[in-house]
């Protein structure tokens, strides 16, 4: 290139473009690359080495690397060499490829001082192969060196592990991940500020390379006039404004279901998707459960939305019952009617410093809880006012109806048991264990006698039982205890 021309243009992907060449150039796992190049600096080279964690946090680039400084050789992502080979398990993964390269081992390297082997998504390779495999790794010839990486440790048999050397990496920490973008930003002229920055890096979730490549997707927004904001970067990957994630939180605290509706829908005719607004509540409420633990209890309903198939649905109506749900069996009154504002300013000064976006929305819970209860008169349940129903005339269906009305997942379950009244204790018998487990899970015991409370009914000790109710009738009784047990039914005069 003569000395007029212009330099030519890298149109290379961003995350390809800033791969890591060195063991000192990886960012956000010091604790694998230390040991493998004190390792190296002492010319200690194992046979064999597993690299496993988290996509997109380095697995490869280390992988690539490492064989490279192995042999001494310069690395750069466009150089390839004869004595290092890179094999896909996902597409070739079958015994017989194995065998192909256990033959290929036993031939010395063509000019390097070791035949490196790297295998990507080890744990794609069959049974069969991976036995195969074991014996190359049992005996291998001096001059290989085998670099395994995977997803997923836990489908690679204990064998392989137990004859490598295992390195397991770590999602990368939001604050690495928005320095190393700032870097590539500022190096390609990418006007982006810091706000935005934190929020790819929270979206890519502890991947460099997810991070990176959304940035990639960002630069041509930059017109070198303004700066790519966080509202924008939230429109472009399909994120929840962080105004109505408040909005969302506030009208939770404040137990005000019509918000709830609304925000939902709104968050729907934008196209939002139930899942990323799930992913964006989490993220808020996660890093404060300690000291926020009724929030336990809304993380718990917000889990399963993920999985399902009507996330939409099961959103709402797990923000909706669990809104209404109280976090214990209040007795207090004044309990009850306390604003929570004062609970969200101290969670605004806590030791650890909420990110800037996490800030927006505590404002936002703020002001949208003590709107929601100005004005609220304290009164009197209309509960406390009336004379309780004494225990012994405690009806069963009508708890059920209760339930019904108000908590459908803990009516589904009781539907299934049977009662039986002993004085002042209420025996459910749940007929398995598993129901049981669900009826003592600290979730529900609280409700069970909150019901009790709103029917107005004098308190009873609650005690369920694993097994079906005991049978009325003694000549069934000892049949059914020859029989192994059995269930009383009644049957109707037609």
């Amino acid at each position: 290139m003569s000395k007029g021309e212009p330099k030519a243009q890298d149109n290379r992907a961003l995350y390809r473009k800033y791969r890591s060449k060195s063991l000192d150039e990886v960012v956000g796992q010091r604790h694998v690359t230390d040991i493998l190049s004190r390792s190296l600096q002492q010319g200690q080279i194992a046979h064999a080495y597993l690299l496993t964690g988290p996509r997109g946090v380095g697995k490869t680039s280390i992988a690539r690397i490492l064989a490279h400084e192995i042999n001494k050789l310069p690395y750069d992502d466009n150089s390839t060499h004869l004595d290092i080979i890179e094999i896909d398990a996902a597409s070739n993964n079958g015994v017989d490829d194995v065998r192909d390269l256990r033959e290929k081992v036993q031939i010395a390297p063509i000019s390097a001082a070791k035949k490196v082997y790297i295998i990507d998504e080890v744990h794609m390779l069959s049974k069969p192969a991976f036995n195969a495999l074991l014996k190359t790794l049992e005996e291998p010839p001096e001059h290989v060196v085998f670099i395994l990486a995977t997803t997923d440790i836990h489908k690679v048999p204990d064998t392989i592990l137990s004859r490598t050397q295992r390195f397991t990496f770590r999602s990368i920490n939001p604050s690495d991940a928005q320095q190393h973008l700032r870097m590539i930003a500022d190096k390609e002229d990418i006007g982006i500020d810091d706000d935005a920055l934190i929020l790819i890096a929270e979206h890519g979730r502890g991947s460099f390379r997810d991070s990176i490549s959304m940035l990639d997707q960002l630069r041509s927004l930059s017109d070198g006039k303004s700066l790519i904001s966080a509202s924008l970067v939230e429109q472009m990957i399909g994120l929840a404004p962080t105004n109505e994630i408040a909005s969302l939180l506030a009208a939770y605290e404040s137990q005000d279901n019509q918000t709830i509706i609304e925000t939902l829908d709104s968050l729907d005719r934008q196209g939002i998707d139930a899942r990323q607004i799930v992913d964006q509540i989490i993220s808020v409420i996660r890093p404060r459960l300690a000291t926020h633990p009724r929030w336990i209890t809304l993380l718990d309903a917000l889990v399963p939305v993920l999985k399902s198939p009507r996330p939409d649905i099961l959103l709402l109506t797990s923000l909706l019952s669990v809104s209404s749900e109280p976090a214990t069996a209040k007795k207090s009154v004044a309990t009850v009617v306390t604003p929570v504002a004062p609970e969200l300013e101290v969670l605004a000064n806590e030791a650890i410093k909420p990110r800037p976006n996490e800030k927006r929305v505590e404002k936002h819970i703020k002001e949208k809880t003590i709107e929601s209860s100005v004005d609220k008169p304290v009164t009197e349940p209309p509960s406390a006012k009336k004379k309780k129903t004494p225990a012994n005339a405690f009806d069963w269906d009508t708890y059920l109806s209760y339930m019904k009305e108000h908590h459908i997942a803990l009516y589904s379950i009781l539907a299934k048991c049977k009662t039986e009244r002993d004085g002042d204790r209420l025996n459910i018998y749940t007929n398995t264990t598993f129901w049981k487990k669900k009826l003592d899970d600290a979730k529900y015991q609280p409700l069970l006698h909150k019901a009790l409370e709103e029917l107005n009914v004098e308190e009873l000790t609650i005690e369920t039982i694993p097994t079906g109710a005991p049978l009325k009738d003694s000549q069934a009784a000892a049949v059914a205890a020859i029989m192994g047990g059995g269930e009383e039914v009644e049957l109707s005069d037609a």
